[in-house]
């Protein structure tokens, strides 16, 4: 067995259907009595439910959170925490949520406890990420990590079924990247495995019957493994290119990795053959990983082609000299040519060879 370092950054999870009770225990616990509720704008309603359940322990709404956390929002958000006196925020939502509340956790010390009613996996993770300029920036800081999560498999009964497919597969990825990670461990690596399996098997369950309960909560579960993993080890060229193409040209988070995926697999698959070996055990296929994901997202009706969620032709060319500029670790070697082929097939649409 290869040496290895495992470091567990998880935070408390209160997971099961109806547990979204124990919320006010939850913030308690946390020692705050003065919550800031964050949402999206399309979510308000939710937020001022969970407003309404904390009754005296919530300092206000702010319901401004939107894609890749530009930096005004971010401000303006911190500005909000300032003025109402907050010692906490509670976010409701997704990834875009979450993001703004690591935001203000970023240059405070407001806990952070996360309600995800999507499988985006932020939550689990100390990762952040600001754009500003048409540039995401993100970086990881233990600060902004939540350190409560409230997984209630009911508050995702509602999710379309478009965003459930791509929430999950961009799930999917933080683990299959995490399976062939320059500081992975055995542990995570079984999270990684296992939280692809649930997902795998629960979101064509969620498609054919969106109401199903005990679907939705085997990809809440995977959801949580998978965003586990991406918390805890280090994420390769997939990320990188989401991030580069999210930031830059504003495109959806989860559509952008379900469509990047199967090629950054196909990309780095010469250089991790067990990684893949496991992907393809996980899915339950004797296809590749590559051609697996693709076939998967195609099948649940998900986008294949970045030319259809609104990627320019004409700026594969910046993508590429982007995700290329900066020196990260990736099990295949970083080829600028190869890269920017793969954007290529990814805005075509093309099934990975």
């Amino acid at each position: 067995m290869s040496p290895f370092v495992f470091q567990a950054r998880i935070p408390r999870v209160v997971f099961g259907a109806g547990c979204l009770q124990q919320l006010e225990r939850e913030v308690d616990l946390l020692g705050a009595k003065r919550a800031l509720v964050l949402s999206t704008p399309e979510q308000r309603v939710s937020a001022e439910m969970i407003a309404e359940r904390l009754g005296t322990r919530c300092a206000g709404v702010f319901d401004r959170a939107v894609m890749h956390v530009p930096i005004e929002t971010a401000r303006a958000a911190r500005a909000e925490a300032t003025k109402v006196g907050a010692d906490c925020a509670v976010a409701i939502g997704g990834g875009s949520t979450t993001g703004l509340g690591k935001a203000i956790a970023l240059e405070s010390t407001l806990p952070i406890l996360a309600i995800p009613t999507t499988y985006a996996g932020s939550e689990m993770t100390p990762i952040w990420g600001i754009t500003e300029g048409g540039v995401k920036k993100t970086g990881r800081d233990p600060r902004v990590l939540p350190q409560t999560v409230i997984y209630d498999p009911n508050l995702t009964l509602g999710l379309p079924v478009g965003l459930s497919v791509t929430s999950g597969i961009n799930a999917i990825a933080h683990a299959a990247e995490g399976l062939y990670a320059q500081d992975a461990d055995p542990i995570h690596s079984l999270l990684a495995e296992e939280g692809i399996r649930a997902l795998a098997t629960g979101l064509p369950r969620v498609v054919a019957s969106p109401g199903d309960s005990d679907a939705r909560s085997h990809c809440l579960y995977g959801a949580w493994l998978c965003g586990a993993v991406l918390g805890s080890v280090g994420m390769s060229l997939h990320h990188k290119l989401c991030h580069t193409l999210g930031g830059t040209f504003n495109l959806p988070h989860a559509e952008t990795h379900t469509i990047v995926l199967p090629h950054a697999l196909a990309y780095n698959a010469p250089a991790a053959s067990e990684a893949m070996t496991r992907i393809v055990a996980a899915m339950g296929n004797e296809s590749s990983a590559a051609r697996g994901v693709f076939d998967l997202a195609q099948r649940l009706g998900a986008p294949t082609a970045l030319k259809d969620i609104g990627m320019p032709a004409d700026g594969l060319d910046r993508a590429a000299e982007l995700a290329t500029t900066n020196v990260y670790w990736n099990p295949r070697p970083i080829e600028r040519g190869a890269i920017r082929q793969l954007l290529q097939d990814a805005w075509e649409g093309k099934r990975p060879n």
